[in-house]
């Protein structure tokens, strides 16, 4: 347990940091999700136009330091090679 004023102060910030990147790591899911529904469906407009809404949101991950920044490449290379397998 937290006893200095200080380390009291970081329980609450890392509570609050904790709350926004699960937010945020929850938001990349959707989006990923969204990608996978439609390569499934076999629709490769609707699966390009999802990549393209998800890549910058996966990007945006890594600079707040939620995603790795390998991590992110290899999800986009990946799911591009599927989409672009659809035609």
């Amino acid at each position: 347990m937290a006893n200095t004023p200080q380390s009291k102060k970081r329980a609450r910030q890392a509570e609050r940091r904790t709350d926004i990147n699960k937010a945020r790591r929850s938001r990349i899911r959707t989006f990923l999700r969204k990608v996978e529904e439609a390569i499934e469906s076999g629709d490769q407009a609707a699966a390009k136009a999802a990549l393209q809404a998800a890549q910058p949101e996966l990007m945006r991950g890594v600079t707040k330091g939620v995603v790795h920044k390998n991590t992110a490449a290899r999800k986009i290379s990946r799911l591009a090679s599927r989409v672009k397998a659809i035609a």
